[in-house]
């Protein structure tokens, strides 16, 4: 057992490997676990072999699905640092997982290909850091790739993202050289050399006094200066290096150590703004960020410690559920492998297994410490789909199973849809939703029949319509009768009365009333022109009758429903369709395939923008046309091309397609 608590906070770095799918993040991460001699090999996803991606999933379809970290000793010159660091996977479908991940990070490293460049994937990384104010780095991988041009792709990115990505190293005919002062070597490095020096000055009024005096800095002026111009983000350092050959890795690792933040250099706040104390002797501050059910271990939480200490064989306390948990052992996880230590502090991500009530989001704290921080806010689903058991008698196992997948990722939502009764999965593409249904069949043994979900339709009126309705029946005893007048009309969403008693003289007795209002509302949730919901009316009941003996509450509320159903036919019924607001991102090259399949989805483009180098169209488009549409924008724009998409109001739908809903409806209603 180890103990990594006796290490100080400020030789940890604490880092996330962002990028787009196939930019060659893995590989980089197996560089690196061979170069520390984690593996004694160097292991690649391309023959399975890697140590990030082992799952039987990643190995299958040979891209990355989970977010996973790895803590390794990285010895240079006299220093050893702790590196903890997260490889994230690049494909849109599971960017919940790079959120998550991000989202516990000090500093990120965002991988570029030198052969493809600045791709969705790599802008989409770029942005959450910019959301996240993380403090970042970019290695341009496979540089000695056939058709790499790492130079090319150097001022693409200084273009699009900022003069102030300078490289601090730079390929040379036989390898990597370093751009420090008096190491410049060929005009172009000498130019970024200065730009480097430049920057660093830039961040201190001494030391740009003695820059713009012509005075050189020290070694520790440029050591300190450049650490300081990162945190502030100010300077973005750019490596160049290749997982495969392991070309320029010790210049990364390094560069990573001497440059990223440590614990404690940005500030971590809790949910009432108080800073967290970073120390090992503080009070225990940690975030469980990623939950994974393991059929063999159970549930395992994977936890970043912000502050304080987390011990093996202590009680902590979950500050979100308000209740104590007792931890046994800490783990530190290197891929299939687990090594337990006494404890870990600041900067360190460790895993718990079988705790009783903490989830992911929850915050776990030192005993008698009742402070919060801020839970991670994931990316909404965009694809969904309905769900059904081949075999009837599966349907318990089916929804337990879900849940335990959503457990696992949060981006993967599982909901009964009240007005269709359809059990909904949703996601953010239909990769994921793949692999979750592959999960479920492994898992809980349960097979699954994926279909479009029904689109929640609803109804309202355009007219003002008259309903009336006698209910009355005599079976050779008591007697039922009720007499309901109403006025149907449309309504405003902004007006919340949506029901007048307009009764006088007590035609209908007020103690009937509430068995009135619940008819109509009963009324609502099956409208009169297909059986949908209705919204955005107003009803007035005006005027009636009873029976001294025969009236009571379910004759009022059978007269009221059917009054309703007769008012809202003669007020100019509409079905309505949600409608979604979408935001496309692609490369510039997709703009006319993709602008014209919007068009034929009945979307109306509102407008478009560019961000990071991308084409961003934002539309409205009809929720009944999105269901395939992760799929499609895949196929349109060769994997580059991402969406998100929001509910944004109900619209009416177009006659002739109202009338084929319609007509399916009733046939359905008829059948049943």
């Amino acid at each position: 057992m180890r103990n990594v608590n006796k290490r100080e906070n400020r030789s940890v770095r604490n880092f996330v490997l962002l990028g787009h799918t196939g930019s060659g993040k893995t590989q980089l991460v197996d560089a690196i676990l061979h170069r520390v001699g984690l593996n004694t090999r160097l292991g690649s996803p391309d023959d399975g072999s890697s140590m990030a991606d082992w799952t039987d999933e990643e190995k299958e379809r040979k891209i990355s699905i989970w977010a996973k970290p790895f803590s390794v000793d990285y010895a240079y010159g006299e220093t050893t640092a702790r590196l903890v660091f997260v490889d994230t996977p690049g494909y849109a479908d599971f960017f919940g997982q790079v959120v998550a991940a991000a989202s516990v990070a000090d500093a990120a490293l965002i991988a570029v290909d030198a052969v493809a460049g600045l791709q969705v994937g790599t802008t989409r990384a770029w942005k959450l850091c910019e959301q996240r104010s993380i403090p970042r780095g970019v290695v341009i991988t496979g540089i000695d790739r056939e058709n790499a041009d790492p130079r090319s792709v150097l001022e693409k990115l200084r273009d699009i993202w900022g003069r102030y990505c300078i490289p601090v190293v730079y390929p040379t005919g036989d390898g990597i050289a370093e751009i420090f002062p008096g190491r410049g070597g060929s005009d172009e490095a000498s130019r970024f050399q200065e730009e480097l020096i430049e920057t660093i000055a830039e961040t201190d009024d001494r030391l740009i006094e003695k820059y713009l005096s012509g005075e050189e800095l020290s070694a520790e002026e440029v050591a300190n200066g450049a650490r300081k111009a990162v945190l502030e983000r100010k300077l973005v350092p750019v490596w160049f290096a290749s997982g495969k050959s392991e070309l320029g890795i010790e210049h990364l690792l390094e560069g990573v150590c001497r440059l990223f933040p440590a614990p404690g250099d940005r500030p971590v706040k809790d949910q009432n703004g108080e800073a967290v104390d970073p120390s090992a002797e503080g009070p225990l501050m940690s975030l469980v960020w990623r939950a994974v059910n393991d059929p063999y271990v159970g549930q395992m939480l994977f936890v970043r410690i912000f502050g304080g200490t987390l011990e093996s064989d202590s009680e902590v306390y979950n500050s979100t559920k308000k209740q104590k948990e007792r931890i046994g052992s800490v783990y530190v996880v290197n891929g299939r492998n687990q090594e337990t230590v006494e404890a870990a502090a600041a900067g360190e991500i460790v895993a718990l297994a079988k705790l009783r009530y903490t989830t992911l989001n929850d915050t776990l704290t030192s005993p008698g410490c009742d402070r919060r921080l801020p839970p991670i806010t994931f990316p909404q689903p965009v694809a969904s789909y309905a769900v059904t058991p081949k075999s009837q008698g599966d349907e318990d196992k089916l929804s337990t199973g879900l849940q335990r997948l959503a457990e696992d990722d949060p981006t993967l939502k599982v909901e009964r849809n009240p007005e269709t009764k359809e059990l909904i999965l949703s996601g953010l593409g239909d990769v994921q939703i793949d692999v979750a249904v592959k999960r479920l069949k492994q898992r809980s043994n349960v097979d699954v029949v994926l279909t479009t979900p029904r689109v929640p339709y609803k109804e309202t009126v355009t007219a003002v319509g008259e309903g009336h309705y006698k209910h009355k029946k005599q079976t050779g005893g008591r007697g039922q009768y009720g007499e309901v007048y109403l006025r149907v009309e449309p309504r405003d969403p902004s007006d919340e009365e949506w029901f007048v008693d307009a009764i006088v003289g007590g035609v209908i007795p007020s103690g009937f009333m509430p068995a009135v209002q619940k008819g109509l509302l009963e009324a609502m949730q099956a409208g009169a022109l297909a059986g949908y919901p209705v919204i955005n009316v107003k009803v007035t009941v005006y005027d009636g009758s009873h029976h001294e003996v025969d009236s009571s509450e379910i004759s009022f509320k059978i007269a009221a429903a059917r009054a309703f159903r007769d008012g809202m036919s003669k007020a100019k019924p509409v079905l309505l369709e949600p409608i979604m607001k979408v935001k496309v991102m692609i490369p510039d090259q997709f703009m006319g395939e993709v602008t014209g399949d919007l068009n034929q989805r009945r979307g109306r483009i509102l407008g478009m923008s560019t961000e990071d180098g991308l084409q961003v169209i934002h539309a409205e488009v009809p929720q009944a046309e999105m269901f395939t549409y992760a799929s499609q924008l895949r196929s349109l724009t060769g994997g580059r091309g991402t969406f998100e998409m929001e509910f944004s109001r109900y619209e009416v739908v177009p006659s002739n397609i109202a009338q084929k809903i319609i007509a399916a409806s009733r046939e359905k209603q008829e059948n049943d």
